[in-house]
């Protein structure tokens, strides 16, 4: 089978770490020449863990919620490889989990919609007009199942995240006659840098088996789960799919919490 990104340059956010740095290191591995972004250090490793592949990344390092760094980053991209084919703006934050709904403040909220919101709308509007100019392809956005309903994140990150879903969906519209689709990838809990806390906090207490029981698959996921559905999106697999947002949760989001009862004869004995 032929690589899937053969050709095409590929921005990634986010790529310090978890999702992002499996994404930047899948779509190298598939033909892609990669720029990955993030505001962390950590993201020359990224780089230099894709050319350690045989592949050709460079790294960037800035805020993925302030304009000036993402229209330098298309920029980095177009000088760097001659083109812009792929945007994943993945970079995203909790906002810290202070206390309840009613404790958080004004920017804590603001600095979360700065980042998770109006960071993936930047992407949008100064990576899709690089994408039309280089003959059409994807942006893709990461939400969240967050964004679905309540009882998945903070209140300020969950609200974000539905607004990721919207603008994907609303943005699909304005990019219509372009060559340019735009979709979302909604991971459910997922072993991330974000969520290494909790993590770390159910492996001290020995209640690591209770990690992503709500969903049907009883685990959490892995980043490079999502970075394979981020490589489907992104390629021409894809050519078809424009405006949606796909959960990617272990079937989370099929549901409305419940709890399953002891004797349902159609529970697997564990």
């Amino acid at each position: 089978m032929s690589a899937r990104l053969a050709g095409k340059v590929a921005v990634v956010t986010g790529a310090a770490s978890g999702i992002g740095r499996a994404s930047a290191l899948l779509f190298a591995q598939e033909g892609a020449q990669v720029v990955a972004f993030d505001r962390a250090e950590a993201v020359h490793e990224t780089a230099n863990a894709v050319r350690a592949h045989g592949g050709l990344a460079v790294a960037v390092t800035g805020d993925a919620g302030a304009e000036a760094d993402i229209e330098a980053l298309v920029a980095t991209a177009r000088s760097e490889f001659g083109a812009l084919h792929l945007f994943f703006a993945n970079a995203g934050i909790t906002g810290g989990v202070r206390g309840g709904f009613f404790d958080a403040t004004p920017e804590d909220w603001a600095e979360v919609l700065r980042v998770n919101l109006i960071g993936p709308f930047l992407a949008v509007k100064h990576a899709a007009p690089a994408i039309r100019d280089c003959g059409g392809g994807a942006i893709l956005c990461t939400a969240s199942v967050a964004g679905l309903r309540s009882g998945a994140g903070p209140a300020q990150y969950s609200a974000s995240k539905a607004g990721v879903i919207n603008l994907i969906q609303t943005a699909a519209q304005q990019l219509a006659g372009t060559g340019v689709r735009i979709n979302a990838v909604l991971p459910g809990l997922t072993e991330t840098g974000m969520t290494r806390p909790l993590y770390e906090g159910a492996r001290a207490a020995g209640k690591e088996d209770r990690i992503g029981q709500l969903n049907p698959l009883l685990r959490g996921g892995q980043p490079e789960e999502i970075a394979a559905a981020a490589l489907f999106l992104l390629s021409d697999e894809a050519s078809y799919v424009n405006g949606q947002a796909l959960a990617v949760d272990g079937g989370l989001s099929s549901s409305h919490p419940t709890s399953r009862p002891p004797g349902d004869p159609n529970r697997p004995s564990s």
